[in-house]
């Protein structure tokens, strides 16, 4: 069991983490960048995360929880049905807006280490399936048939790198409006003629 001085002292870790692997990447930034924006000492740094590896692991992790929880809790607050399936691309819209928007963190670190680091290629597919799995309950309950849910997730993802190459959130708009065209011709009444 950890003790609250571990629990404060990985979660500074993990905060200048976040921060500098998003914002950099992962290759670019160093257990001793990370051990100065924590202000925690490198010793303890390697007492918390044995290796870069295993940080980087623990990142992707919390960011997965936080991210799938924010935009779980935004959707949560939109009538059941369709609408939330639509708060997916306002959430992503918001998302897009922030100063610190660079695209998917899972995009993003299987792009520079998926390929050669098997961690790194299981939490991207981890997340992704999860989001997959969120989507699909959400197409269910809009009454659409499963086979949407492949359909939004695409355009979700693309809204995604859209949105980070062309520094826009507006991608977020276009795919909400196709996903509103798409749950609209989809409908059980319209699909029963």
């Amino acid at each position: 069991m950890k003790t609250v001085e571990q629990e404060t002292l990985e979660g500074r870790v993990l905060d200048a983490a976040e921060g500098l692997f998003y914002g950099r990447g992962l290759q670019a930034v160093g257990m001793d960048t990370i051990r100065a924006a924590s202000g925690v000492s490198l010793k303890r740094l390697y007492q918390i995360f044995a290796s870069k590896d295993s940080l980087v692991e623990a990142y992707l992790c919390r960011r997965d929880e936080r991210w799938r929880a924010s935009l779980e809790r935004f959707a949560d607050e939109r009538p059941a049905g369709s609408e939330r399936v639509l708060a997916v691309f306002d959430w992503l819209h918001r998302w897009f807006r922030e100063p610190d928007f660079r695209g998917c963190a899972f995009v993003n670190s299987y792009g520079e280490l998926g390929a050669a680091h098997p961690g790194v290629a299981a939490a991207a597919r981890s997340h992704k399936d999860a989001f997959r799995r969120y989507l699909a309950g959400l197409v269910a309950g809009a009454g659409a048939p499963d086979a949407l849910t492949g359909q939004i997730l695409l355009l979700a993802e693309g809204a995604i790198t859209t949105a980070a190459i062309s520094g826009s959130p507006e991608p977020a708009l276009h795919a909400r409006e196709a996903a509103r065209v798409l749950l609209a011709s989809n409908r059980p009444a319209d699909r029963e003629n």
